[in-house]
């Protein structure tokens, strides 16, 4: 479980947590307040940044050697960045691509060939961002657009050797990321009115669909994309009338 320090890892972790899963925790940011919330005995924490391969590969390697498997990978870690496209930085831009899509390839190929032992499954946390443009967040747009075709077509390549890859999709969620925006009624009532269901999501609420993925239950689901928006996508665009 990468980018487990917060937000939608750290639901997810404690979610596989409370169902009896063994779980190892892996963030470049302090992970102490998750692990608090785990079993000692059956999880494992690893300071890690997965935009560096021999990290991400370690990652894995480290995981296997404690556990003796691995049976899910989550792929959750991601950076924000944003701004006018020609004012966008060389190291935003190359800071979001290399954590938020080259961090889920770096983990994901280094997990397949346990994967490929367990049956097991790729989960990666993608964004409403990406089967859809924003303003102004040009390079989170771009990774995780990528991160959605990405799911699709190692799906494609991994099925015939018994591993699954699905993403979920999530609108505006309370995490880390987002600490700015709940801090705004006035960006939250602007969310609140493009939001069917007229609020934003809780990161749990992102874990119960991770979670509901990595189960039995989903298999026979491979290569899709998850919405998790509260009803966002399924507007054309128009106002309220």
């Amino acid at each position: 479980m990468t980018g487990a320090s917060s937000g939608i890892g750290a639901a997810t972790a404690k979610r596989f947590s409370h169902e009896g899963a063994k779980v190892a925790i892996i963030d470049i940011a302090d992970l102490s307040d998750t692990q608090a919330s785990l079993d000692p005995e059956h999880s494992l924490t690893i300071t890690a940044d997965v935009s560096d391969v021999a990290q991400a590969d370690d990652m894995i390697t480290r995981t296997i050697a404690h556990f003796g498997r691995l049976d899910v990978l989550v792929n959750n870690a991601g950076v924000f960045a944003s701004g006018d496209p020609d004012k966008i930085s060389d190291d935003d831009w190359r800071r979001v691509i290399a954590t938020d899509l080259d961090g889920v390839f770096y983990g994901s190929r280094a997990a397949i060939p346990h994967l490929e032992k367990t049956k097991g499954s790729i989960i990666n946390t993608a964004s409403v961002s990406g089967t859809g443009g924003d303003w102004n967040m040009l390079p989170y747009n771009t990774a995780k657009g990528g991160v959605v075709n990405f799911t699709r077509a190692l799906a494609m390549d991994l099925g015939r050797r018994g591993i699954r890859v699905n993403s979920v999709c999530p609108s505006l969620t309370r995490t880390g990321m987002t600490e700015d925006t709940f801090a705004d009624p006035e960006a939250l009532a602007k969310f609140a009115e493009r939001i069917p269901l007229g609020r934003p999501c809780e990161p749990e609420e992102v874990a119960a669909v991770i979670a509901f993925l990595a189960s039995n239950d989903a298999s026979f689901v491979t290569g899709a994309n998850i919405v998790v928006d509260g009803g966002v996508s399924a507007s054309n665009g128009q106002p309220a009338q």
